[in-house]
């Protein structure tokens, strides 16, 4: 029930608020009396819901406004963020360590999982929390973005290139049976452009946890270069990481990667 009101932009969630306290919106409004509330008929049937436990609590009019003006005001506190490095132990200094971060939010995840990174190495160690996740969850969803880049001076076709990576990818790199949705930036491989790169490295967990980190997903960025990361709970920031990326795929800017 919080995540329907939550998902709602701020303005909504206070002309909402609005029409209830002042009597526009009935206890238990019907669809069509949402709908100029909302101002997008798609919106109704999700809240719609909601409005209708309110009633079947005994919540009044006045009482589910004052919840969702509560409920607003919550979700725009400003979260504190985790330090997290990798690099040497220091007497005196303390902050999360980058592996730990990293799979405690794949191993613990139970709804959604968005992987990105510019660049992995031994991928059965580096997937394998992943993979054993998708196991033991069957119903994870996991969106895997990877860089995929041409040798300099390789002239390759990219659809060559792109089934090459695929195959061993497939066969050699993803340690799992059940497999995640995996895309890339189609840009890094063009000969005729100035291409372009997939170097974002962040996780976002269950719509909530997000991870930005300078670390890839090597040995050496996990356990012994210094990089620095952000760790925090945020829905808001969660939601738009996952719908920028969603754009990018929607727009074919990120494609999937083939299946073996």
């Amino acid at each position: 029930m919080i995540e329907r009101i939550l998902d709602l932009p701020s303005h909504l969630r206070e002309r909402l608020a609005s029409a209830l306290e002042t009597g526009i919106l009935e206890a238990t409004p019907t669809a069509a009396a949402l709908h100029p509330v909302l101002g997008q008929s798609d919106l109704a049937p999700s809240v719609l819901p909601v409005l209708e436990e309110f009633h079947r609590l005994g919540l009044t009019r006045i009482a589910a406004a004052a919840w969702i003006r509560s409920l607003s005001a919550a979700s725009m506190r400003r979260p504190e963020a985790d330090l997290v490095w990798t690099g040497p132990s220091v007497p005196g200094l303390r902050a999360r360590d980058t592996r730990r971060v990293y799979e405690s939010l794949l191993g613990s995840a139970t709804r959604c999982l968005w992987v990105s990174t510019y660049a992995f190495f031994d991928g059965p160690r580096a997937f394998a929390v992943l993979a054993r996740r998708m196991e033991e969850i069957p119903g994870l969803e996991v969106f895997l973005l990877l860089n995929l880049q041409r040798k300099r001076g390789d002239t390759t076709a990219a659809d060559h290139l792109i089934r090459r990576f695929a195959d061993r990818f497939w066969t050699s790199d993803w340690p799992g049976t059940a497999r995640p949705r995996v895309y890339f930036d189609p840009r890094a491989l063009d000969l005729d452009s100035p291409g372009g790169v997939l170097h974002a490295k962040a996780t976002v967990a269950d719509h909530e946890a997000v991870f930005v980190t300078s670390a890839n997903l090597t040995e050496a960025a996990l356990d012994r270069n210094i990089e620095l990361g952000l760790l925090l709970r945020d829905r808001a920031l969660a939601l738009g990481i996952e719908s920028h990326f969603r754009t990018l795929i929607g727009a074919q800017l990120l494609q999937p990667l083939p299946h073996s």
